[in-house]
């Protein structure tokens, strides 16, 4: 009964953890314990402990994801750990739309160092200036683009240095 008891203790923690650090191998592992549980269940009490042990099984995991997904989300902790909001903005000029985009003039939003955000007509890319590091706030001219981003240069103002 101890090793029972070991198990679905162990899929149960496994099945904890997998809310905090998703990517469903925890969960998994957790279920195989559970699974585990169940078959020394049947092994060790027969056909009545053992679809005891499977309902208790499933009423845990049905009780895990309506935690997971009714409950943990109205708190104030869920709140602050799953995606609420949509991500909107362009960031990947391809194909057509970054051949429209070159010969452009475009703002840096962030540094490029050498790689950043700049601002094209309203929207926001991915860059690479070849010119190196390009400052927020900088000029810049769309020369082409390669894989999912912009390739942009530094625009050098005219020189207007007096020769005395």
């Amino acid at each position: 009964m101890s090793l029972i008891i070991l198990l679905f203790t162990l899929g149960i923690l496994f099945l904890v953890v997998e809310v905090i650090i998703p990517g469903a191998i925890l969960g998994s592992i957790g279920g195989l314990l559970m699974f585990a549980g169940c078959v020394v269940s049947f092994v060790t009490y027969g056909n009545s402990g053992g679809l005891l042990a499977v309902l208790t099984a499933f009423t845990i995991g049905g009780l895990a994801l309506f935690i997971e997904f009714r409950i943990l989300p109205r708190t104030k902790l869920g709140r602050r750990a799953f995606l609420t909001s949509e991500i909107t903005g362009v960031s990947a000029a391809l194909g057509e739309e970054a051949r429209e985009l070159v010969g452009k003039s475009a703002e840096a939003l962030t540094m490029l160092s050498p790689s950043g955000y700049i601002l094209v007509d309203g929207s926001r890319y991915e860059a690479f200036c070849q010119s190196g590091q390009a400052p927020a706030g900088s000029i810049l001219q769309v020369t082409g683009a390669d894989n999912f981003r912009l390739i942009v240069t530094m625009t050098h103002p005219t020189d207007h240095h007096s020769h005395a």
